[in-house]
């Protein structure tokens, strides 16, 4: 495929926006892929850095290796979701600390138009299809309901903990920053994010490019063979993870570790009335505009087509 640098600049600032959902807990930056799509060229991409590519790097030379792999594509869409994640940690995490009711509003409204995104390219609905569909929205609510393990930071967790997320984050509708946070090691990378911690960095982003090469090739196995149902799969994941993104939530339970309160179990809760509460008109018109932000990309993408 023939790309000038404004399609590798577009590329890039899809990557910002994947990285930009990726810090989110709750928000999938393969969510963001699929509806603005390049998602099954990234799959199809990264399974393409493999063993069989890197030997053949001494006969065939830079250029066609990195032609193999996509390079061009690779570089512009992770540039974009490194310049993203570094520059809207601080900003992500002082609104989930101030404003997280409309933080949650906005990506409520993004996902839930990802849904009818996604599940449009579903060609045949059939009881295999609609069980899929019910068995990952199940999985991921599930996932979405568990309480997180306590804060670690060795070297072995980090990586299994970079390993996991990043699986996460490719799969449309699993957030891979909640995965983290079930795992007890959101708080240690954003914080490294933050602080420039380069050694923690280096050891969640080794975990990462090793979950990322391994999981890519069952991807690409599942939508070469399974197309339909991986797709219903992926929706009903979506779907299930809106449990978690609900931006109206009770704790119900908390835990003291060191000098933090951590949330150890919270419930989904109904908005107050706008008389009782003038936060709720203004999330639920945060909601609409994610949701047309979608829908206005998806039109636009359609017209480009």
């Amino acid at each position: 495929m023939q790309r000038n640098l404004l399609d590798y600049l577009i590329i890039a600032l899809k990557g910002m926006a994947m990285g930009a959902a990726d810090v989110v807990p709750g928000v999938s930056g393969g969510t963001i892929a699929f509806i603005s799509g390049i998602y099954e060229e990234l799959i199809h991409s990264i399974n393409a850095v493999n063993l069989q590519t890197l030997k053949g790097f001494p006969k065939n030379g830079f250029a066609a290796t990195w032609k193999a792999i996509n390079g061009n594509f690779l570089l512009a869409l992770f540039t974009g979701i490194a310049i993203s994640v570094v520059s809207l940690a601080k900003l992500i995490k002082w609104l989930l600390l101030n404003e997280p009711v409309l933080l949650w509003s906005f990506f409520f409204g993004l996902v839930l138009a990802s849904i009818l995104f996604v599940g449009k390219e579903i060609k045949r609905w059939d009881a295999a299809v609609v069980l899929t569909f019910i068995a990952g929205a199940a999985l991921a609510y599930y996932i979405t309901t568990l309480p997180p393990m306590q804060n670690t930071g060795s070297t072995a967790f980090l990586f299994l903990a970079g390993a996991l997320a990043i699986c996460a984050m490719i799969l449309p509708g699993i957030s891979g920053a909640f995965i983290l946070v079930l795992l007890g090691a959101y708080e240690t990378i954003l914080g490294a994010v933050n602080e420039r911690n380069i050694q923690v960095i280096a050891i969640v982003g080794a975990g990462a490019v090793f979950g990322l090469l391994s999981f890519a090739r069952l991807l690409k196995y599942l939508f070469n063979n399974f197309k339909n149902l991986t797709l219903a799969l992926l929706t009903g994941f979506i779907f299930g993870s809106l449990n978690k993104i609900w931006p109206w939530k009770e704790v119900t339970e908390t835990r003291v570790i060191g000098e933090k309160v951590i949330t150890i179990s919270e419930q989904s809760v109904w908005p107050g009335s706008f008389s009782e509460d003038p936060q709720t008109l203004m999330a639920l018109l945060m909601a609409v505009v994610g949701f047309a932000l979608i829908i206005g990309l998806e039109r636009l993408a359609t017209q480009k087509n």
